[in-house]
């Protein structure tokens, strides 16, 4: 509904020579086009990257967009550059009951005396967790976590530090190594360097060298505990990392490891939820803390973190099980919901988003017939119906758009899309490709599990589409980027891609997200793929553990949320790098009843275990009530209020359920009926 240092070992080059004509089919089974949607990303990447896949919704992403200038969140520090320098902002934050954000004010501007004006910045190489920009003679390592600002000079050049806030004094110690910058507005800043250089300050509250500096320079913000942050700081400053790379291990976890240069212990910061699911033997400095959007962020001393998530299961049907004595009303729905299947519905609808949500409404049929011994009856005609409407997008065969693959940077398009940065919510521009293609995903999921020749005919374009998103395999799949949409250090997936927004990247719905990964966790069981099964299974959990801590927004979350935005909310709508907020983008703030269900749809087995919070889901449900009994309240919306309110209450809900007149159009009466009654017994 919305409109991610060494080159990542990821990132590899294609297989197929990029630079020939030679038809992609080869090696991908879509066809070719030049999108004319899409921006040139030669502006800002070193040419030797441009052969690889390229990133289209990570943390850096302003950096590449339009003047590239911009900022980007790199914890803890919001960074922008400009006019051949860096802009540094430890940044305060405002808030009330509808907005949390970051404000963008420059504490240090880092520039060369003898900078050129016009110089622009590019990436010289980026990582999972990290990227290098290079601007002048200046590369900036940011990694993220990082509380040292670190850049090495490669050629002997007069380093000017500036700020409008004015500075107090500059102090130095240790042999010209280290130095204490305290500005006006109260902050102080540490300066450490590889060798010894020589701050003057200026009358114009300019900071040069008064000589030329080879090396490598770090900056760390002083947080509030200065005495004590001032020690740590000194202790760890001798080793900087350089790139950070995740991949996924053994049992619902990542793991983090940077390469790093210097000596000593590598000193990262690690926030909320890093923190929850932490080894208990890791490090972790109660004394170093910052600030940040995402809570308080504490010092963790390592090279490598190990993560691990509660496992997922990855279920065709309800995880409970339903009680026989519900299965004839559900099998009344189904044998009404399954009439309605309409292929022409199909043909008329050309938008990629809903089209594919129609699909998935009809695999959900499929799977609940089977649960309520009704399949026989059903799922041949379901089965009939997603072929219908699967197999034009994979063939090229629908007249009203398709799927393409465009070059520039490495990946799927829509026909739509392809020349619009707004048909299909800019999926030709990359945006919400996990949403889309989820869906899809999910149908064919379902459609291999019924028809296994089906399935062997198709499997090169169902895992065509699932690369696109969730490329786990980059060594044998080069044509997309590994994890397109996962940001492996926020641990939750961003939607928006090469768009630019001064708050960074953003995601709305956190469920359909969910139903991206899950869906490939059961892509994987049906085509017996151990290895896609665990890695759709990872990241469904880390996307659920991800929305329970960053969306659902509980009042004792002291830390995440200010006091304002926590009494005021339940659900975030917007989710952006720097900010969040209460509207939506389709919606204002006023209506809840689309905020919660923007988190809750499409309604699966696995959505149980992103509402395992009774309490919490009791507190959602009071609080959306008011926007409920609105006259232009959405029945399709109410019925996730309702699907929420059976996980406590399941006669209320029933009986609510089967008053409503229409239903979201991924979603169905059988569906709500088979989510209610699947309800672990002993509630409501």
């Amino acid at each position: 509904m919305e409109e991610t240092c060494k080159q990542s070992p990821f990132s590899i080059l294609f297989f197929f020579l990029l630079l020939t004509a030679a038809p992609v089919s080869a090696q991908f089974p879509f066809p070719e086009t030049t999108s004319t949607a899409v921006p040139d990303p030669s502006k800002f990447f070193s040419p030797n990257l441009l052969s690889s896949p390229l990133p289209t919704n990570s943390f850096f992403q302003n950096f590449v967009l339009n003047n590239g200038d911009s900022p980007e969140y790199i914890h803890p520090y919001l960074i922008r550059t400009a006019n051949s320098s860096l802009f540094v902002s430890y940044p305060s934050r405002i808030s009330n009951s509808s907005i949390n954000q970051l404000q963008f004010f420059p504490d240090l501007v880092i520039s060369s005396l003898n900078k050129t004006s016009n110089a622009t910045h590019f990436v010289s190489s980026f990582s999972d967790l990290g990227v290098d920009l290079d601007i002048g003679v200046f590369r900036y390592h940011l990694v993220r976590g990082s509380p040292y600002l670190t850049f090495s000079v490669l050629k002997t050049s007069f380093v000017l530090i500036s700020t409008s806030n004015g500075v107090r004094s500059v102090d130095s110690y240790e042999d010209y190594t280290k130095y204490i910058i305290r500005l006006n507005n109260g902050r102080s800043w540490v300066l450490y360097s590889s060798s010894a250089i020589y701050l003057i300050k200026s009358k114009s509250n300019q900071i040069v060298t008064s000589g030329g500096f080879i090396g490598v320079i770090r900056v760390a913000v002083l947080p509030d505990s200065a005495v004590e942050s001032e020690k740590i700081l000194d202790r760890y400053s001798g080793c900087y990392p350089v790139s950070g790379f995740a991949k996924l291990s053994g049992g619902f976890g990542f793991e983090y490891k940077w390469q790093k240069k210097g000596s000593g212990g590598l000193l990262m910061l690690a926030h909320t939820l890093h923190r929850e699911i932490l080894p208990r033997d890791q490090t972790v400095l109660q004394n170093l803390r910052y600030s940040s959007i995402d809570g308080d962020l504490l010092g963790v001393v390592g090279d490598s973190w190990d993560l691990k998530f509660n496992p997922i299961p990855i279920t065709w049907h309800s995880i409970n099980g339903i009680n026989s004595k519900f299965f004839p009303e559900i099998v009344a729905a189904l044998k009404r919901d399954v009439a309605t299947l309409n292929v022409t519905e199909l043909s008329s609808t050309p938008a990629s988003y809903f089209y594919g949500k129609l699909l998935a409404r009809a695999a959900r049929l499929a799977l609940i017939a089977e649960e309520v011994n009704y399949g026989a009856s059903v799922i041949p005609a379901v089965v009939k119906f997603l072929k219908n409407g699967i197999q034009p997008w994979l063939i090229g065969k629908f007249p009203k758009n398709g799927f393409l693959y465009e070059r520039k940077w490495a990946g799927l398009v829509t026909k739509n899309g392809a020349t619009s940065t707004i048909e299909d919510f800019g999926f030709g521009i990359y945006n919400d490709h996990h949403f889309h293609l989820g869906y899809f995903v999910y149908s064919i999921a379902v459609l291999a599990k019924l028809d296994p020749n089906w399935r062997k005919q198709y499997k090169p374009q169902a895992y065509a589409l699932l690369y696109d998103y969730m490329n786990f395999r980059p060594k044998k799949s080069q044509f997309s980027i590994p994890f397109r949409n996962f940001d492996f250090w926020k641990l939750h997936s961003w939607a928006a891609g090469l768009a630019e927004f001064p708050d960074g990247r953003n995601q709305e719905s956190t469920s359909e997200a969910v139903n991206a990964y899950y869906a490939a966790a059961l892509m994987g069981l049906a085509y017996g793929d151990a290895s896609l099964t665990a890695a759709g299974s990872t990241l469904t959990a880390a996307e659920i553990t991800a929305s329970q801590t960053w969306w659902h927004v509980k009042k004792e979350k002291n830390g995440i949320y200010d006091k304002g935005f926590a009494e005021e909310n339940r659900m975030v709508g917007i989710l952006w790098s720097a900010a969040r907020e209460s509207r939506l983008w389709f919606a204002p703030a006023e209506w809840r009843e689309c905020r919660l269900g923007i988190q809750v749809l499409p309604v699966l087995p696995v959505t149980e275990r992103m509402f395992t919070d009774v309490g919490f889901v009791k507190e959602a449900v009071e609080w959306v009530q008011p926007a409920l009994e609105r006259e232009d309240a959405g029945e399709g919306w109410k019925g996730f209020a309702y699907a929420l309110e059976g996980i406590y209450d399941k006669k209320s809900a029933v009986e609510k359920v089967k008053k409503l007149k229409k239903h979201d159009d991924g979603n169905s009466l059988s569906n709500l009926l088979w989510w209610i009654y699947s309800r672990p017994e002993g509630r409501g």
